[in-house]
């Protein structure tokens, strides 16, 4: 699950946290970013325990309605449609859901009781809701359903993306990615799944759990060297204009394309382009591609690079 997006961008935040911190321990560094990974797959596991838990939530609202002193007809008998959705069904007795509910525990505290009502209650009132209620009762409609949620509701909520930022400091970064690996979870579920079908493992191969030290090691002990190469093409500039940030995307940027002779040099400029245009300023897309450009055709006529 944790690809090499998201392993950028954790890299990233380490090497700006250790630069400003001055603390100078690699070592500390390596952990926070093995931390820094292990926590954005922890969210995976937590945002798939949300569908039983809402399912859960929908139950007891039910259960209370059906005691109120003079219950409606409605709230005698209820439609227990949602309740008996078989994909949340499916994740509730998840093995490996449900061993990390045991070693974690639950996300939501008391104080988080309102938004989760209220989450619950916007998607109760949506077109979705009222859409899924007059579909076919299958596995299929109910395992649709959770995607659209997810995609239209949940994955809009800039207030949950707030609640989550407040509740992990490692989860400031990077959660656009892990709901696409939320999103692609549920694609991937299928009726004749059992209780131990694995989840999306937290690296594909080893290969990315090494790629994701290296490269913090290397920009790292590369980052003299690294400064010089982009020194020498922002003499002109005024640096008091130039984000900060944007001086670290470089520095990660040129330890990769030195130390990754498999990955292509267009691929590794793409990548940090675009995430100097989201983590910085709306220019610094322009400014990174011209300065990264130079410094590679420096290299490349200097006969220190010799990968496409």
């Amino acid at each position: 699950m944790i690809n090499r997006i998201l392993i950028r961008v954790k890299v990233l935040q380490i090497v700006y946290s250790y630069y400003q911190q001055g603390n100078g321990n690699l070592n500390s560094a390596e952990n926070e970013l093995l931390r820094s990974l292990q926590k954005s797959y922890d969210l995976y596991h937590y945002f798939l325990l949300l569908i039983p838990m809402l399912t859960d939530m929908l139950q007891r609202k039910i259960d209370a309605s059906k005691h109120k002193y003079l219950p409606t007809e409605g709230e005698l008998d209820p439609n227990t449609r949602l309740i008996d959705n078989r994909f949340s069904e499916q994740l509730r007795t998840n093995d490996v859901l449900v061993r990390f509910g045991n070693r974690h525990g639950s996300l939501w505290m008391e104080e988080d009781s309102a938004f989760m009502r209220d989450l619950l209650n916007e998607i109760l009132q949506s077109d979705i809701y009222k859409l899924y209620l007059k579909t076919p009762d299958t596995y299929e409609s109910d395992r649709f359903f959770w995607q659209r949620v997810f995609k239209t509701i949940i994955f809009e909520s800039d207030l949950l993306f707030d609640i989550l930022g407040e509740k992990d400091i490692y989860w400031n970064g990077g959660m656009e990615i892990v709901c696409t690996f939320v999103m692609k979870t549920i694609k991937q579920f299928e009726a004749k799944m059992t209780r131990y079908q694995e989840l999306i493992p937290m690296f594909k191969n080893e290969d990315d759990r090494l790629f994701a030290t290296r490269l913090l090691h290397k920009t790292i002990i590369e980052h003299d060297a690294n400064e010089a190469l982009i020194n020498r093409q922002i003499e002109n500039w005024d640096l008091e204009r130039i984000a900060l940030i944007d001086l670290y995307i470089m520095q990660i940027a040129l330890s990769e394309i030195k130390n990754f002779p498999s990955i292509p040099v267009n691929v590794t400029l793409n990548e940090y382009i675009d995430m100097a245009r989201y983590y910085s300023t709306p220019k610094s897309g322009i400014f990174v591609n011209g300065i990264l450009d130079s410094i590679v055709n420096e290299l490349r006529t200097s006969d220190l690079l010799f990968k496409d």
